[in-house]
């Protein structure tokens, strides 16, 4: 450390030199009219330049954005960059290498005569021209190396082009281009690293809570904010928070962590936001009771509670679905494999950007976790938010979502029927395409149950969609990748002929992942009600056993 200490002070003095010049290099790819471009400044005095990319001036930037500049000194062949927040700044060093170019000869290039230098970095081919006019020594890309003279050209693999588009005698800023004060010094990567994590926004809603079958005092109050509530017997869990309006650039991930807490089995899960915008929610079937909610009477005669939009009511928005594993984490040193080294914890990561909307304000966020174990599971969730742009007032198109339908019966162990009315009925909801709606669609997760033989989880059944009485799309989901993740399942069943139960191809699902929705084009239709039915051929009961479909569906679609 006290050896860059003194380099630095060292820079200070040379850097405060006679010439000093400004370059601009513009960014493009060749034959590419109106593409985009990106613009980066040079300033240099003596053997020293400061570096700095005009793309990063913003007027109003995102949180956790940093300044930065890079600095070299040719005469010591050093390159620093510096990152500046609000609370603290950082710097990383290394040293300027010239080695691995070949000397291709001269050539003129944009009017300066130039030697042609060539090599290649990760199966890209790097040609550079350096001219020697000016007297001094500058590189608006000093990581490719150390070449004597000014760049007036950069190709990678001849289509995407630097350029040198100005350069001119400039006196009216400081001599001394280092600043004074450099931060704390860090490794290059530990940099790249700190920019990243700095620019995501960290919502954190579940920290390692419990999800599992016990007594749970009734709760009937007005949900507290930022305080996990138990409801149906522990196997469903509510948080109330307040989350901020993000800008429509951002990108929303969920991101899930789980493990067992002694439940051995693969289980249903699902994390999903309750809309309150309507008369009735989810919340009301919660605290009341499940025949609160409004409910459908299946051919059957079955009742199915809360399971589609009415006029006064919304089912859960449903962000992700996925499956626990036989008992990753609790149960890892009950079984030894050679070759198998079982995982920790599971992860289930997953882009919700589309259901932004629901993700502001007042916000009630669920888990569930059918489960009938007094240890259950633990599970730990926070919403992530990734820009796409520094600016926080970037324009955009806004996301927008209505949920339509959901049979996943969170709510099981309160009373809740499961999805069974496939089997003699289809699901009939009316819905309404906004007048302004552009991009429409149907964001739409299926997965089928009913665990033997013939059950509909181990049996592909075609899911046929319905709009206006027409046929419109059909879909039939099945996993056939779920021996991938035999590392997750330390307690799945292991059979005579080397198989596992967890390697079972199942319809639209395996333990230990989640189910990635898929989604169905509506451009065409036009503002108005419309009707839509879900058509399922369910298997039939056999004794005890029976099939059912958990099926979630919204209408998403953005505006300008």
């Amino acid at each position: 450390m006290k050896r860059h200490l003194l380099l630095v002070v060292f820079l200070i003095g040379v850097c405060a030199a006679q010439a000093q010049h400004r370059l601009t290099y513009t960014s493009y790819a060749k034959g590419v009219e109106d593409g985009e471009k990106s613009f980066t400044q040079i300033r240099q005095t003596g053997t020293c330049i400061e570096i700095k990319s005009l793309d990063d001036e913003v007027k109003n930037p995102i949180p956790g954005y940093a300044e930065s500049v890079t600095f070299v000194d040719f005469s010591v062949d050093s390159v620093y960059t510096v990152i500046q927040y609000p609370d603290s700044i950082y710097n990383s060093a290394y040293h300027l290498e010239s080695e691995g170019f070949s000397n291709e000869g001269m050539e003129i290039v944009l009017g300066y005569q130039c030697t042609k230098y060539k090599t290649i970095i990760n199966s890209n081919t790097i040609e550079i021209w350096m001219t020697e006019k000016f007297g001094f020594d500058a590189t608006p890309m000093p990581g490719l190396g150390k070449l004597k003279g000014v760049m007036v050209r950069c190709a990678r693999n001849g289509s995407y082009m630097t350029d040198l588009t100005e350069i001119k005698k400039d006196k009216t800023f400081a001599k001394t281009l280092l600043p004074a004060e450099m931060g704390k010094r860090i490794t290059g990567r530990q940099m790249s690293q700190l920019r990243k994590e700095r620019l995501v926004m960290r919502f954190p809603v579940f920290d390692d809570e419990q999800i599992n079958f016990a007594e749970y005092q009734p709760f009937e109050k007005e949900m507290p904010y930022d305080s996990t509530v138990h409801f149906a017997n522990g196997t469903l869990i509510v948080k109330r928070i307040q989350l901020p309006k993000i800008p429509d650039h951002y990108q929303l991930f969920a991101e899930i962590r789980q493990r067992s807490n002694g439940d051995a089995y693969d289980r249903t899960a699902s994390v999903f936001v309750i809309p309150t915008d309507k008369a009735k929610s989810l919340m009301d079937g919660l605290q009341e009771g499940v025949d609160a909610l409004p409910f459908i009477v299946g051919k059957d005669g079955k009742r199915y509670q809360g399971i589609k939009a009415e006029d006064n009511y919304l089912p859960p928005v449903e962000l992700v679905r996925f499956f626990t594993s036989f008992g990753v984490g609790h149960y890892n040193d009950r079984v030894k494999i050679d070759g198998l080294e079982w995982a920790d914890e599971n992860l289930y990561k997953m882009e919700i950007t589309e259901l932004s909307d629901h993700l502001s304000g007042d916000v009630l966020i669920g888990a569930y976790i059918g489960n009938y174990d007094g240890g259950g599971h633990k599970i730990t969730l926070n919403i992530l938010a990734y820009p796409n742009d520094y600016e926080w007032t970037a324009n955009s198109e806004k996301h927008h979502s209505i949920p339509l339908f959901n049979t996943c019966n969170v709510m099981e162990i309160a009373g809740q029927n499961y999805g069974r009315l496939f089997l003699t009925d289809t699901l009939e909801v009316n819905f309404e395409v906004p007048e302004n709606a552009t991009d429409l669609r149907l964001r739409y997760i299926s997965t089928g149950h009913g665990g033997w033989d013939n059950g509909d989880e181990f049996n592909p059944k075609e899911n046929v969609i319905y709009i206006d009485g027409e046929k419109m799309f059909t879909y039939t989901p099945w996993r056939c990748d779920c021996a991938t993740f035999r590392e997750q399942n330390p307690v799945s069943g292991n059979f005579w002929n080397g198989t596992s139960s967890s390697d079972y191809s199942r319809s639209g699902w395996c333990p230990g992942t989640a189910t990635n929705p898929v989604y169905f084009d509506l451009k065409d239709l036009k503002p108005g009600k419309h009707i839509l039915r879900i058509a399922i051929p369910q298997g039939a009961d056999e004794g005890e056993s029976f099939s059912h479909w958990m099926v979630s569906g919204a209408l998403i679609y953005n505006t300008l």
